[in-house]
């Protein structure tokens, strides 16, 4: 069997997002374990409809290491969903945190995420995507899936099913879902949203950078104070 590091350099991302552009999630993720096996990883923030992904994907693969970037700024509620979805899918979860604690970061340089579009970038850095980076490096990761959607906000209309960041495949299996689809989804599979969705949470981060969507705001700027949507976790995607 070839190594992970030869099937990369063997798959054409335009190729393949070409191939599976009329497959199903599960066809795409069992595309993805065919092609990566035990370098596969699976990340999840715990958000407002999670529960999808993992179910699909632990269906499919049910020891896939599932990668949570724990800011230490997580809602409550979030770390409650993040156990109760752990237990009920006997998720194989990995927890990853920044290396200086929140009081260290606050007490060295104050309460980056008031500082502007600049503060909120070192912010993103420090607690997300610094700790996503080693979690993929330390897992040996050379491809993930991960539960972006083209209809969550302008950001992401665009993206493809398939592409490469930083060196590794990424693979959006429920890129082209509907809200309706999610869901179906959940229903069918008697599957929770976040406890925050009820009290109007469609987006769901870090506590002091979360909103709840009210009739004047669009679904985008409930997060960042609406400066930006992406954290930097999900940035940069490309085909090629």
């Amino acid at each position: 069997m070839a190594t992970a590091d030869k099937v990369i350099r063997a798959v054409d991302p335009a190729a393949a997002d070409r191939e599976l552009s009329g497959a199903s999630a599960r066809e795409r993720i069992a595309w993805a374990a065919e092609h990566f096996g035990p370098a596969l990883v699976l990340s999840t923030s715990f958000g407002a409809q999670a529960a999808v992904m993992l179910h699909l994907a632990t269906r499919i693969i049910p020891d896939i290491p599932v990668v949570l970037v724990d800011t230490g700024y997580l809602f409550p509620e979030t770390y409650q969903f993040a156990d109760l979805l752990t237990k009920r899918l006997g998720i194989n979860l990995k927890v990853y945190r920044a290396a200086e604690s929140p009081a260290s970061m606050e007490a060295r340089q104050g309460k980056l995420w008031e500082k502007g579009a600049e503060g909120l970038a070192e912010y993103n850095r420090i607690r997300k995507v610094e700790p996503m980076q080693r979690a993929l490096s330390e897992l040996g990761a050379r491809a993930w899936l991960a539960g972006l959607r083209r209809s969550q906000s302008s950001t992401r209309e665009s993206l493809p099913i398939v592409s490469t960041q930083d060196g590794r495949i990424k693979i959006l299996p429920i890129v082209d879902w509907t809200d309706r689809e999610v869901h179906r989804y959940l229903t069918e599979n008697n599957l929770p949203y976040h406890p925050l969705w009820e009290k109007g949470y469609v987006s769901i981060g870090d506590v002091h950078t979360t909103r709840p969507l009210t009739a004047d705001m669009t679904p985008e700027q409930t997060r960042f104070f609406g400066i930006k949507r992406e954290c930097g976790i999900h940035d940069s995607p490309a085909r090629t």
